[in-house]
């Protein structure tokens, strides 16, 4: 996982196609996330929502992290946050 949080982001995927890209964002999300890095984690799917609303809305893996942010969160979530789980219907 140290591997992904550390290089992951630094990947260039622009050339990649969308659903691959995606799929990318989503897999350093989950990095970040298990190193703790919920701000960064969540600006990649933000970012992959961007190019692919539906596919990020879709993809167990986005839904399975938000959900546990928004559980895991002690208080309200960010507005962000909040936001971002109510498109992908996990809250």
């Amino acid at each position: 996982m140290q591997l992904a949080v550390d290089l992951g982001p630094q990947i260039d995927t622009s050339t990649l196609p969308t659903e691959r890209r995606t799929r990318h964002n989503l897999e350093v999300a989950r990095a970040l996330s298990a190193h703790n890095r919920l701000d960064d984690a969540l600006s990649k799917i933000l970012e992959a929502e961007v190019w692919a609303p539906e596919q990020v809305r879709s993809h167990y893996l986005a839904r399975e992290l938000v959900l546990t942010w928004v559980r895991n969160q002690r208080g309200r979530p960010s507005r962000t946050l909040a936001d971002l789980a109510g498109r992908l219907h996990v809250i």
